[in-house]
């Protein structure tokens, strides 16, 4: 047993060297949507900024592996898919689709809410974003 704990120790610190999920650079913001409201504004900055902007706050805990390559493959799928700091530069196929995405609960994630209580909307302020997104975005044509 002490040496499997030894050997777990090794390899927690070995893969601290892992050079993927360390970059944590934010790119300039380009340009921004033109926001439906301040509120919409306001309420996306609350709790989609992190992986859909190039704004991300990068927490202590997102320099330590294998945690950190999680929180860094997060922000660089949110930012393909979607990214408010790139706007007019950027594929917008799926900006329409952002209020289905809260709508159903598929955002934000689940294990980013665990992590940041403080980006939980309240039902109010998730229906104001989700109307806020559709008026911003459009809604997708079914």
């Amino acid at each position: 047993m002490k040496k499997i704990i030894f050997a777990l120790i090794v390899l927690g610190i070995l893969i601290q060297f892992i050079p993927y999920g360390k970059d944590h650079t934010n790119p300039a913001v380009v340009s921004e949507p033109k926001w439906d409201t301040p509120k919409t504004r306001e309420l996306f900055m609350k709790a989609c900024v992190d992986c859909h902007s190039h704004e991300t706050k990068w927490p202590a805990y997102s320099n330590v592996a294998p945690i950190s390559w999680i929180v860094y493959n997060h922000v660089v799928e949110g930012r393909e898919h979607f990214n408010v700091s790139n706007w007019g530069h950027q594929n917008k196929n799926e900006a329409d689709e952002a209020a289905e995405e809260l709508e159903e609960g598929e955002m934000p994630l689940k294990s980013y809410l665990i992590a940041h209580p403080e980006s939980q909307l309240s039902d109010d302020e998730k229906q104001i974003l989700i109307e806020g997104l559709k008026q911003t975005f459009g809604e997708k044509k079914k």
